[in-house]
């Protein structure tokens, strides 16, 4: 979701005032958004979610999508997306400006131009965007996003952990093929402690806590200063990461979120390629450069990505007792 606020500020520059944002639970945009002008509120789709149903999902749940909609009494509605459901309930909402991609299923719904070719309906979702707002000639002014956050959150993330500096290790991965594992993370938090490096927090959802505990537990003497942040708000990890003197973690959204807030993001690439939408974010592959799902991220080591941090860190000398 953080990928589009370049998007979101042109379309509100273009119409005149800020948006209602359509977005799922898990996106948690209210948090994300909650410092930005340009999002005025944020209309929940529930729509497959993982292990129920959706209260949008199936005919009953399009109804009440209708009805949402409807009562928003929205003028217009720009769907980055090529979704027909979502073009379907817009039109049955009564919603008279449709403005979409126009894939060849949601198109019947739409009444505003421009459609997206067949090519660009292929690009990645940030490109698509771009491309959709070139073709309707709306300005953008951003090339990256640039996320706010309010100062209150950060005032919060000072109370919980206090004024001493600190990195943020992000553990989280939606996908196995993306997790770097516990060996490795606990091997570069014992490097960066010897190098001088700040106390460091690690960052997850609560699915992440056995692999926090297996961190810490072969860090132990190392040196390795560590705090727990896992299963904290989205709103409240982007203050922290916005506070953060650095990021370093497996290729995520939290990774994207951090260098949207302005904090230098060092990302294992070891499976997929990275984008390239962030001027923060700072690619760490496999030495070969080989990218593969079965065993590039334990190709990238714990000297490797320590290296690439220590290049721009200048940590501190720091003394060891003997």
């Amino acid at each position: 979701m953080v990928w589009h606020l370049p998007h979101i500020r042109a379309l509100a520059a273009h119409f005149g005032g800020p948006v209602t944002l359509l977005a799922k639970p898990r996106s948690a945009a209210d948090q994300i958004f909650a410092a930005e002008d340009t999002v005025a509120d944020v209309l929940w789709l529930d729509r497959n979610p993982e292990r129920r149903r959706g209260a949008h999902d199936g005919a009953s749940g399009l109804l009440r999508l209708v009805a949402a909609l409807r009562r928003g009494r929205f003028r217009r509605v720009v769907l980055l997306h090529h979704s027909r459901t979502l073009a379907m309930a817009c039109l049955a909402a009564g919603i008279p400006e449709r403005y979409g991609y126009g894939a060849p299923l949601q198109r019947p719904f739409l009444n505003r131009p421009p459609s997206l070719s067949s090519s660009a309906l292929r690009l990645h979702p940030f490109e698509q965007a771009g491309a959709w707002l070139e073709a309707a000639g709306i300005p953008l002014a951003e090339a990256e996003p640039c996320l706010p956050v309010a100062e209150t959150a950060r005032q919060l993330v000072r109370a919980r952990l206090g004024s001493r500096p600190f990195a943020v290790l992000g553990i989280g991965s939606s996908e196995p093929y993306k997790q770097w594992g516990a060996e490795r993370f606990a091997a570069l938090a014992a490097g960066l402690a010897r190098a001088g490096s700040p106390r460091l927090v690690l960052v997850g959802g609560p699915a992440e806590r056995r692999l926090a505990a297996e961190i810490a537990a072969r860090a132990e003497g190392t040196g390795a200063d560590l705090l727990d942040a896992l299963g904290w708000r989205l709103g409240e990890v982007a203050a922290l990461c916005a506070e953060a003197a650095f990021y370093v973690g497996n290729d995520t959204g939290v990774m994207n979120l951090a260098a949207a807030v302005g904090t230098r993001t060092y990302g294992l690439f070891g499976a997929v390629p990275p984008f390239g939408h962030a001027s923060q974010i700072v690619a760490v592959l496999p030495p070969d450069g080989r990218l593969d799902k079965a065993g590039g991220m334990a190709r990238i080591t714990p000297e490797a990505v320590l290296g690439v941090i220590a290049v721009e860190q200048r940590f501190p000398e720091k003394t060891h007792a003997t």
